[in-house]
């Protein structure tokens, strides 16, 4: 009988492991082929759904915010810069207008790329042809040019032809388009005009300083702007891509009421005169008597306008209307206009005046020394005596003597339209003590700018009426419609009479008669009567807070002709030279004027006054 082992064993292992190896694990579904391309099916699908739900969506519920995305994406707002109006005189000579210009710009890295070994010399060569066609430093454009930068600005105004002679030349260098200011006269009238450079921001002229400035939103009109397509990487519209414009509005026209060639003379002659006399700074004004125009407003310096950002910030801005200071004598004739207004005092009227006065807790001396003299109303105008003046003062009273200072105008702005304007200062009458009174009459303790002052004699020059002064004559739009300034509202400020029988008064100040001369006979016009005031006022030290006795701000304003004026004139020194009188100074400007204008010569000699009587 045969032997057989048990099934599942090998021969010769009994009890061994079961023949052939460990039992066979069971399968899985996942490892099943089938089962994988089952889940693959329905994940494709999962995914088709979901996409097909996402276009649906996109294509209904969120098709118009997409469209207008691309459409913002693929379409540019491109800037339409207005064309800024210009200045001019009141003759229409232009004293500011724009023009078409070009930055020129490059990239010194792509200059690298480009030209390798040879970029030194290039960048050598470029800025030597930029330095030549604009007067700039070639040094410092090739500092510029050897700058590891993407961006350089080689010259931001340049002629369109060169500009693009330079293009041409160097293919590295691009254009920008902008609007150059030009000021053909220099500095003649910067102080009023004042300047507008390129805003890179705002991508036009911006009015910094002056008129330019205060007119600013008139002279620069409105932008327009284009919605189109623009070629890559650039601001070049593609032709008939545009798909929404509004045009720019051109800038307004300003015309000043500034005559050019007066203008330039008062310039010429005040800095003169401020360099002889050493003073640190000086101001003058010419108005039209009648209309009270401001025909020339001068500082003693100046500034290049189209230099701006080099100009020295001293000769910026315009002290004849920012900067007040005490006027001294100039103030007296707003006591005798309230004392002949009042009708308490008459011109031949002779005063007693002592060599001093007391008023509350101070002691008033004349400017020079004297005893008891006898002066009449107009001699003491024309002598600037303080003790007189206050004796005057007195008899109007505080009340009727500060309505007068209001009705001149005084701690009031002139509303001419220039920036920085002061209103000066008038202590308030609620303020006043005992020793204000003895202050103000003779021009102390109050502030008022040249502007202001000219303003004083310019209601004494127009029968008793005050303009206020302006400096805008017209504008014209840009649809060509010219509209006259609108007129300030004038001011009586005293009766005709009043007005007259001053102007004769003050014509006693420029008589020189051997013991009857006046206060400013250096300021007399041949051939002519002149009426004005002459003014000295004691600069306040700042370290000690007392009136100096050395530092004064001189002043003088006055009128020609005398009886029928036609020009008002105001100037103001500080602090020259001991013993200056800004009376030469007003000589000068009025003979100018009369020659100028040829105002017919007086047949008669002057009347000579009399100031004082044994």
């Amino acid at each position: 009988m045969t032997y057989a082992p048990p099934r599942g064993r090998r021969p010769g292992y009994g009890g061994g492991p079961p023949r052939g190896g460990p039992p066979r694990r069971r399968r899985s579904a996942a490892d099943d082929p089938r089962f994988r391309l089952r889940l693959a099916w329905v994940l494709l699908a999962a995914l088709l759904l979901v996409s097909g739900a996402k276009l649906v969506v996109v294509q209904t519920v969120q098709a118009g915010s997409l469209a207008a995305d691309a459409e913002k994406q693929r379409a540019s707002r491109i800037v339409i810069p207005a064309e800024r109006g210009s200045i001019t005189d009141r003759d229409g000579n232009v004293l500011a207008f724009s023009t078409e210009s070009k930055a020129i710009v490059t990239n010194p890295r792509l200059i690298d790329r480009n030209r390798g070994a040879e970029a030194l010399d290039y960048k050598n060569a470029m800025a030597d042809a930029v330095a030549a066609v604009t007067g700039g430093d070639p040094e410092e454009l090739k500092r510029a040019l050897s700058r590891d930068r993407g961006y350089v600005v080689l010259a931001t105004a340049v002629d369109p032809a060169p500009a693009r002679d330079l293009r041409e030349r160097f293919p590295e260098i691009a254009e920008e388009s902008r609007e150059a200011r030009q000021y053909p006269g220099g500095n003649l009238a910067s102080n009023i005009i004042g300047a507008a450079t390129w805003s890179a921001d705002a991508q036009k002229l911006v009015g910094r300083i002056g008129m330019e400035s205060a007119d600013d939103d008139l002279l620069a009109g409105q932008d327009g702007f284009q919605i189109a397509d623009t070629a890559e990487r650039s601001r070049t519209v593609i032709p008939g891509s545009v798909r929404s414009e509004q045009p720019a509005v051109s800038g307004s026209d300003v015309q000043l009421t500034i005559d050019s060639d007066l203008q330039f003379q008062v310039q010429q002659m005040l800095a003169g005169y401020a360099a002889e006399s050493g003073a640190r700074s000086g101001s003058a004004v010419v108005l039209d008597r009648e209309t009270g125009e401001v025909l020339a407003l001068a500082d003693n310096t100046s500034f290049d306008p189209g230099n701006l950002l080099e100009s020295d910030p001293a000769t910026l801005g315009n002290k004849g209307v920012t900067t007040p200071f005490e006027p001294g004598s100039v103030n007296k004739v707003v006591a005798m206009a309230a004392a002949l207004e009042a009708g308490v005092v008459r011109p031949e009227d002779v005063l007693e005046v002592p060599g001093q006065i007391k008023v509350a807790d101070r002691t008033i001396r004349d400017a020079w020394a004297h005893g008891v003299e006898r002066y009449t109303l107009t001699g003491v105008l024309a002598k600037s005596s303080n003790v007189g003046t206050l004796m005057t003062a007195q008899k109007v009273g505080e009340d009727a003597f500060s309505d007068m200072l209001t009705r001149m105008g005084m701690g009031q702005r002139t509303g001419i339209g220039l920036p920085g304007e002061s209103a000066g200062s008038v202590p308030p009458r609620a303020t006043w003590s005992g020793s204000t009174f003895g202050n103000l009459p003779i021009g102390q303790g109050l502030s008022m700018t040249v502007l202001q002052m000219a303003g004083m004699y310019q209601a004494i020059a127009n029968d008793g009426v005050r303009v206020p002064p302006r400096v805008v004559s017209a504008t014209t739009g840009p649809d060509g419609v010219r509209v006259p300034a609108e007129p300030a509202e004038p001011v009586q400020v005293m009766s005709p009479e009043t007005a007259q029988t001053l102007r004769t008064m003050l014509t006693a100040v420029t008589q020189n008669e051997r013991g009857q001369a006046g206060t400013g006979p250096a300021a007399a016009v041949s051939g002519y009567e002149v009426a004005g005031k002459t003014g000295t006022a004691q600069q306040v030290d700042p370290e000690t807070g007392a009136y100096s006795r050395s530092q004064y701000w001189i002043t003088f304003a006055g009128m020609l002709p005398a009886q029928d004026p036609r020009f008002v004139v105001g100037i103001m020194l500080d602090a020259p030279r001991g013993g200056t009188s800004a009376a030469p100074l007003f000589h000068d400007i009025a003979s100018y004027l009369a020659q100028r204008d040829r105002i017919p010569v007086q047949s008669e000699p002057p009347r000579v006054q009399t100031l004082q009587v044994p």
